[in-house]
């Protein structure tokens, strides 16, 4: 379902064709037709478009796509093509293989209008490398469909030279699609269709997650959203099936919504926990996903789910939001969490996925703690890794002794650097802890302790003949 593009934003966007059209730049491109003239129209005013651009992202991102049609307009003179068709591109849900789920019509349809602008010439020298990364993340079928809709045998040319061979591989066509995205990190250009039948839930499912996680990365106002989601959330046809848990969790866990409409998501929540039995593995292996992600499950988020579970019903769900509540409210270092935590853990498989929040929970403060120490604060980390052998044995994990061993090193690592006299106080206090404490807990040998500290000889300079 497309939402139309809002009055104030579509008078913006005129406003802008009238001074392009006016402008003194324009003229001179229209009397020249030189690319040097098209680029300096370009500084003009690429950067107003870019502004209107974000401000309808940020605050109005169901109506992305309505935009991006409205700056079609010939008017406009392809200005901001080249972008637009970029977001396009990456906008698109992938699978593990690094192919679309389904074809990108908005990319389609972004580029049929570049190659159909009166500018194409200049436009195409910026679009290269995005046509390359669309074309290989889409079928083969799907692309020679797209450029037989070109009746200009030199723009068809163009199109078929961007059919890179090698990207029929995954690795090379995984590598270019990471680097291309990297060119994108700081851009605000996701939006999703919400569905309102099962199988659209299904297929829109992977975009839509990935559209709520990047506005709950980019910590964004989702006002404009709260109503869809909750919408879907409520959608009774929706309910039992895996991606509902999955939004349902992400709306729970992440966005602030009113009162009444937490509250009735809270009441679906609980209901799905007495009527499905299979709700609670689901959901905690949710919320495993959602910790793994770049978006963090913070203490406020646990406390959001803790508020409106049913402690009336006896499961799993009830038992883990108590732990983590008391986890939060006297401290992962207190003695009375540790020994919470201890119960609780062994009462559950230790690889479930119940077990793996626990864990997770407790490293992310952790993680939390580390990063904010400054090199003058030293003296913390001596007194937090009292607790270290401690979780250690109730945990019993590999992978959470080494990422705790990470944590720590990369901050010794850094007081190493910023300590440099070797005779003096700081220095030695850090040496010592590390000596003793390390070596106990298994984070390095004795062996990698003298490395670690060994002083570094500079390399000679080669004396020139």
């Amino acid at each position: 379902m497309v939402i139309a593009l809002d009055k104030s934003y579509q008078d913006a966007l005129d406003d802008l064709i009238q001074q392009i059209q006016a402008s003194e730049e324009l003229a001179t491109y229209l009397e020249t037709e030189e690319e040097e003239a098209y680029q300096a129209l370009r500084e003009v005013y690429e950067g107003l478009l870019a502004e209107l651009y974000r401000m309808v992202a940020v605050n109005d991102p169901l109506q992305i796509t309505s935009l991006e049609v409205a700056m079609l307009d010939e008017r406009l003179e392809g200005l901001y093509l080249p972008k637009i068709l970029g977001f396009s591109v990456l906008r698109g849900a992938i699978t593990d293989d690094y192919r679309y789920y389904y074809p990108q019509e908005q990319f389609k349809t972004i580029l049929l209008a570049i190659c159909h602008s009166s500018n194409f010439e200049w436009i195409r020298k910026r679009t290269g490398q995005t046509i390359q990364i669309g074309f290989g993340l889409s079928s083969d079928i799907w692309v020679t469909n797209l450029i037989q809709e070109i009746s200009n045998k030199k723009i068809r040319q163009f199109l078929e030279a961007q059919k890179i061979e090698r990207y029929h591989d995954l690795e090379p066509r995984r590598d270019a699609y990471r680097r291309y995205a990297g060119q994108f990190r700081d851009e605000i250009f996701f939006t999703a269709d919400f569905p309102t039948n099962l199988p659209d839930l299904k297929r829109y499912f992977p975009s839509l997650r990935n559209f709520l996680g990047r506005r709950i990365q980019l910590d964004l106002n989702n006002e404009s959203i709260l109503e869809p989601i909750y919408d879907l959330v409520r959608n009774k046809e929706f309910q039992g099936a895996y991606e509902h848990n999955y939004l349902l969790a992400m709306f729970l866990n992440f966005f602030d919504a009113p009162e009444e409409s937490k509250k009735q998501a809270g009441n679906i929540f609980n209901q799905l926990r007495k009527q499905d039995p299979e709700f609670n593995e689901h959901y905690f292996g949710i919320l495993t996903e959602l910790h793994h992600s770049q978006y963090e499950v913070s203490s406020g988020s646990d406390r959001q789910v803790a508020s409106i579970v049913d402690s009336k019903i006896k499961d799993d769900i009830a038992d883990y939001y108590a732990l983590i509540e008391l986890v939060h409210s006297k401290g992962y270092v207190h003695q009375d969490a540790i020994e919470a935590i201890q119960q609780f853990y062994g009462q559950h498989q230790g690889v479930s996925k119940v077990n793996e929040c626990v864990r997770l929970t407790v490293f992310r403060q952790l993680r939390k703690f580390i990063a904010n120490l400054e090199p003058a604060d030293y003296p913390e980390l001596f007194e937090i890794s009292k607790i270290y052998a401690a979780y250690f044995q109730i945990f019993d994990n590999e992978h959470f002794k080494q990422d705790v061993k990470d944590l720590n090193m990369a901050y010794v690592k850094k007081l190493i650097k910023t300590f440099t006299d070797k005779r003096g106080k700081d220095y030695q206090d850090i040496k010592r802890f590390v000596q003793a404490t390390f070596t106990d807990l298994g984070f390095l040998t004795d062996k990698e302790v003298v490395e670690l500290f060994k002083s570094r000889r500079k390399k000679k300079a080669v004396a020139e003949e």
